[in-house]
């Protein structure tokens, strides 16, 4: 990692000029940087200088720095010279997963899109949980969090608020940290951060992903509820098309979402214990978008004419014998 010279920053973004600004956040501003050798890089500059801002940036700097993963923003930097923590990034060019799912016009990410972009997320976050040189919690995701390149590939951003944990630790008591309609009720309830906690956040993203509905500015009536409450009961109801994005319905991929509608339940249980690991997570969407590519029907691939007798047949569609459920508890005896 570069410790880079204000003055290299400066030059790069032209006195931090208004013209050159990205975006701004709850912890400061983005600004556009273009380096002697045409490199464009994004700056972060924190806003105020606060103990709490101070420790998010030093936090950001030791987690990313131990990081590389395709789906997870680059740290290349900072600079320690001025009052106000400055972060060297990677730049990301097509702004974040939420301003895509909640323009005002139509979306233009297909439902092929969201799910990749859905697998990409969740392959970052079983990164962070199991294969970093330390695991790290990330507990804050949200998809402002999630960044799309040019190609429209997901990256995971913004870790001042995660947590480094011991590989013997399952869990750590923290202050509760993270944003309203994204946060694990059960780690709100009991301070109590595991690795369960990015799931449910996950699943709420997958939510977003499903209806373009904001988890903080719910458009139905207060009688339904939140969205993620509005969400479990048509699921349970098995009504949850009601509250899909037309967009992606139009697009005939409805065992698909169905499937993933699922997916989304599970992660958003009440009890963590209750929900799937993120490595789990990612091993289905892995199987969900393979069998897409390959335009095959997830539970008749492959399978025996043995297998296939376990299956019904109901009007030319086909049921599983098993619940997602279920499978996962089965695939968890299997050597990973």
């Amino acid at each position: 990692m570069k410790i880079f010279r204000i003055e290299e920053l400066d030059m790069a973004t032209n006195k931090f000029d208004q013209t050159r600004l990205l975006g701004r956040g709850g912890h400061g501003e983005v600004y556009k940087g273009i380096f002697s050798d045409k490199r464009v890089v994004a700056i972060k500059k924190s806003r105020i200088i606060i103990k709490r801002e101070i420790e998010q940036f030093i936090n950001e700097v030791a987690i990313l720095s131990q990081i590389k993963h395709r789906n997870v923003v680059r740290l290349f930097g900072c600079c320690l010279e001025t009052e106000v923590p400055l972060l060297v990034y990677e730049f990301i060019s097509n702004g974040t997963l939420s301003d895509h799912l909640h323009a005002e016009s139509n979306c233009c990410l297909s439902w092929d899109d969201r799910l990749r972009i859905a697998l990409e997320t969740a392959r970052a976050l079983a990164y962070l949980h199991t294969a970093a040189p330390v695991p790290v919690f990330h507990r804050d995701i949200k998809s402002s969090n999630i960044m799309l390149d040019e190609t429209l590939r997901a990256k995971v951003s913004y870790f001042g608020a995660s947590r480094s944990v011991s590989i013997d630790q399952s869990r750590i008591t923290t202050a509760v940290q993270g944003t309203y309609g994204y946060l694990d009720p059960e780690y709100f309830y009991t301070s109590r951060l595991t690795d369960k906690s990015d799931v449910y956040s996950f699943g709420v993203i997958l939510v977003e992903l499903l209806t373009r509905e904001t988890p903080h500015a719910f458009s139905k009536s207060s009688e339904e509820g939140t969205l993620v409450s509005y969400f479990s009961s048509l699921q349970r109801e098995n009504r949850v098309v009601e509250m899909l994005d037309p967009q992606i319905l139009r697009q005939g991929r409805n065992t698909q979402l169905e499937e993933v509608a699922e997916l989304a339940e599970m992660c958003l249980r009440l009890k963590g214990k209750e929900r799937p690991t993120m490595k789990e997570v990612e091993m289905r969407l892995e199987e969900l978008s393979m069998l897409q590519k390959r335009h095959v029907h997830p539970w008749t691939e492959g399978s025996s004419a043995e297998e296939q007798g376990l299956l019904q047949l109901e009007g030319g569609t086909t049921t599983r014998q098993y619940s997602f459920e279920q499978e996962l508890e089965n695939s968890s005896s299997f050597p990973r």
